[in-house]
């Protein structure tokens, strides 16, 4: 990682706090997809944001000229920074009252990444990249095909993190143009009092354009010759930006932000406890890191339904249909096995395994942590468990209540829960490559 690059600094600033960058490698074809996603939920987003960029050279900022043009209508200020090139100052875009080209000296370790930062009131993404060098590429050395060139680093939804790497990228343009710099700054300020108060835009919505565009560009490469490699970077991206979406919702849940792992360390123990086959226990971890995006987007609450046909989490994740048995599971988190739940008043093993485990494990995970802000351990996983238990036979399978109790008598004792952060952008082992589908038997 080049020193000094606002990658390299992002890293420093993380590296001793308990959430450290979690970096993947990202084929060009798959940036280009994900920056047009991302910079066109701009064009739907209910507040205008400021973008800033690198695009390490200044031609690969003309290829993208005119798009920039439509994003700086909507935008309250867009800053490009890149290597110049001839042209690179000449085109229309750059001459709009709101765009301001910041030209890198051939030094500087910012013109080898590339960048897209979006801070708005109500919508902020951003992808922080810097391409492999010759070392890193290997003996096989730089690939001929310009879609094949590789990058490395990171894509968010996260404020907090975007808002750290605003701030780094404005001191970085602050060597070049202090003026422009303290300009920048007062636009963050301004996104910070307005954030409050306006609507987040629908991050469902965002997560369904990436997916999309992911998609259509996994179809525009099937007559390149390695095709493959560069498939499996799509979908692997496809699957991070619901795994992100997941994370998104737990953080901003500051009284249970470990929901999502927790509920998948404890399936993941009811699975193996059940000797369920490690296709399925694969489906119960996924199921359980994406489970609360079905709850946000139809704002259930504790106890209680989705009174709808179809919980609208499931629509989303069906426009990756590797994921269709995911959408599935989620789609019934909330029936119950006498038949009185949502959506489709399944009841005993009508309703889908997984969807039995996750529904009864989120639920106790729930108790227990709220329990805990006031009870001891010990308390909180008992009286946690008692509410369960109340609900057997009614909610909840008798023989899954039995296998919990079991479980938490184990934490009782001392049994301590394999809980880690996730690490998105490796989660391409949660797909089956055989079968084309999340935990299909092998």
């Amino acid at each position: 990682m080049l020193e000094g690059s606002i990658l390299q600094q992002l890293e420093s600033a993380l590296e001793n706090t308990n959430r450290p960058l979690n970096l993947g490698v990202y084929y060009k074809n798959t940036l280009v997809a994900l920056c047009h996603a991302l910079e066109d939920c701009i064009l739907a987003a209910g507040s205008q944001p400021l973008v800033i960029t690198a695009f390490q050279r200044g031609k690969w900022y003309l290829q993208e000229a005119e798009r920039y043009h439509d994003l700086a209508q909507k935008s309250r200020h867009v800053v490009i920074m890149a290597a110049p090139d001839t042209g690179f100052a000449d085109h229309p875009t750059s001459k709009l009252p709101n765009v301001d080209l910041v030209a890198l000296n051939s030094q500087d370790p910012v013109a080898q990444e590339w960048h897209l930062i979006i801070l708005a009131p109500s919508y902020t993404a951003m992808v922080l990249c810097q391409e492999l060098s010759e070392a890193d590429y290997g003996v096989g050395g730089r690939p001929t095909a310009d879609l094949e060139r590789k990058f490395y680093g990171f894509w968010t939804f996260e404020p907090a993190r975007v808002e750290k790497t605003i701030e780094l990228a404005i001191a970085h343009i602050n060597t070049y143009n202090p003026e422009l710099a303290q300009q920048l700054n007062s636009h963050v300020q301004a996104i910070a009092q307005e954030a409050s108060q306006v609507e987040p835009d629908d991050l469902n919505a965002i997560v369904s354009r990436v997916v999309d565009y992911l998609q259509t560009s996994e179809y525009s490469i099937k007559q390149i010759e390695h095709h493959q490699v560069l498939d499996s970077n799509l979908v692997s991206n496809e699957l991070q930006a619901f795994l992100r979406l997941g994370q998104l919702i737990d953080l901003a849940d500051t009284g249970n932000p470990l929901a999502a792992a927790e509920v998948a360390a404890i399936a993941e123990i009811m699975g193996q406890l059940l000797n369920l086959p490690a296709w399925q226990i694969k489906r119960l971890r996924l199921a359980s890191l994406l489970h609360r995006i079905a709850l946000q987007s139809v704002n259930v609450q504790y106890g209680e339904a989705p009174s709808c046909p179809l919980v609208p989490a499931a629509q989303v994740l069906r426009t990756m249909p590797r994921l269709s048995a995911i959408a599935q599971i989620i789609n019934h988190l909330s029936e119950r096995w006498d038949g009185s739940g949502q959506p489709a008043g399944l009841s005993g093993e009508a309703i889908p395994l997984e969807s039995r485990i996750v529904g009864l494990v989120a639920d106790f995970q729930q108790r227990f942590t709220h329990l805990s802000q006031s009870h001891t351990k010990e308390e909180a996983l008992s009286t946690a468990f008692a509410q369960c238990q109340q609900e057997q036979g009614k909610a909840w399978e008798p023989k899954l209540v039995d296998t919990l109790e079991l479980l938490a008598r184990g934490m009782q004792q001392g049994l301590t829960l394999p809980v880690s952060p996730t690490k998105i952008s490796s989660g391409m082992w949660l797909i089956d490559e055989e079968r084309g589908e999340v935990g299909m038997r092998k």
